[in-house]
């Protein structure tokens, strides 16, 4: 047994390990359960009484060697790759090449309508997606059958047929009318939804932008002033504006909005169909009823309403023909427009 521990000895005294897995291999070989040196160890016990101590205190020297050696080459080749792992590639450039995000063209108008109006004391309104039929019909002068509904195409929730994916966010100021004293100036932007088949010009959802003033004295020149300063602001000092008489059941009277072409100015293209003008909002004063449905004093207040839809405003603001684009996530579309 001495001759083979003496073996084993100068093999480990020898022993240079070439990588992680040579270690690793020459471990299990002297070491594991089935090793060369755990082989010896049970061999021990068959040495002769007076050779157990000086053979015992050689194969303790043995495993020790064994160990240490295998420890060190492993925790060489361990750093090594650590140290590799971490290194700096001295070929980057100095500062990394990121690129800037955009934001979506229709959140940049949104705050872009939200901050005009901000200035003039219009507070932002949110609320439901999902709304019950009085809130987003009853209560804004269009009850059951009346035939201003067939003018929005609703998609209903099968398992409630009361509920309904809001078809305008004027649902939103019924909320803020029934909870909140005039004065009231608000504006509600948010997502809408209407059974349209989807076109260049016409989609499932899309967003409005719609704003109500309630408060004593309010008259249509007050609209007139609101709109003609949000155009300017909007689109440019040279804008100009024109209302024509309208129809909507929860305004009387009521009228579009019609703005100069900000693409030939007033001239005539085939964007404002050489009529020079574009139409970008419905308005019109809060009929009484509407009033009295929310709780409020028709007799002593009066308030004004629009409503605005922001893919119209973006594509006229952005030259954008096909009203698609905002929702097919395409990056090359998206990469056009600033983070700012």
């Amino acid at each position: 047994m001495l001759e083979k521990i003496n073996k084993l000895l100068a093999e480990v005294d020898a022993f240079k390990a070439s990588s992680l897995e040579h270690t690793e291999e020459y471990r299990i070989k002297w070491l594991s359960k089935k090793g060369e040196i755990s082989a010896l160890f049970d061999d021990f016990k068959n040495v002769s009484s007076d050779l157990k101590k000086e053979v015992g205190q050689k194969l303790n020297l043995l495993k020790n060697k064994a160990q240490d050696k295998i420890n060190t080459f492993k925790e060489s080749f361990e750093d090594h790759k650590g140290s590799t792992e971490n290194k700096t590639d001295l070929s980057l450039p100095g500062y990394p090449s990121l690129q800037t995000g955009s934001r979506h063209p229709l959140s940049l108008v949104k705050n872009q309508i939200i901050d005009i109006f901000s200035r003039i004391g219009f507070t932002v309104s949110d609320g439901n997606e999902i709304e019950d039929d009085w809130h987003n019909f009853t209560a804004l002068n269009t009850p059951e059958n009346h035939p201003a509904r067939d003018m929005q195409d609703t998609f209903y929730v099968k398992l409630d047929p009361e509920m309904v994916l809001r078809t305008q966010t004027s649902s939103v100021q019924v909320h803020i009318m029934e909870h909140q004293k005039p004065p009231i100036r608000t504006i509600s932007p948010g997502r809408v939804y209407r059974n349209e088949a989807i076109s260049a010009r016409a989609h499932c959802q899309f967003h409005q932008v719609e704003g109500l003033y309630i408060d004593e004295k309010v008259s249509f020149a007050d609209l007139k002033q609101t709109l003609l300063y949000f155009s300017k602001e909007m689109f440019g000092a040279d804008t100009k504006i024109r209302l024509r008489p309208s129809y909507f059941p929860f305004t009387e009277p009521s009228a579009e909005m019609d703005i100069s072409c900000t693409i030939c100015k007033g001239k005539g293209c085939n964007v404002c169909k050489y009529t020079g003008w574009v139409e970008i909002l419905g308005c019109g004063m809060v009929d009484p009823q509407v009033l009295i449905n929310c709780g409020i004093d028709e007799q002593k207040y009066k308030g004004f309403a629009f409503g605005m839809g922001i893919e119209r405003i973006t594509m006229l603001k952005y030259q954008i023909k096909d009203l698609r684009l905002f929702f097919e996530n395409d990056v090359r579309f998206l990469k056009q427009f600033t983070s700012a």
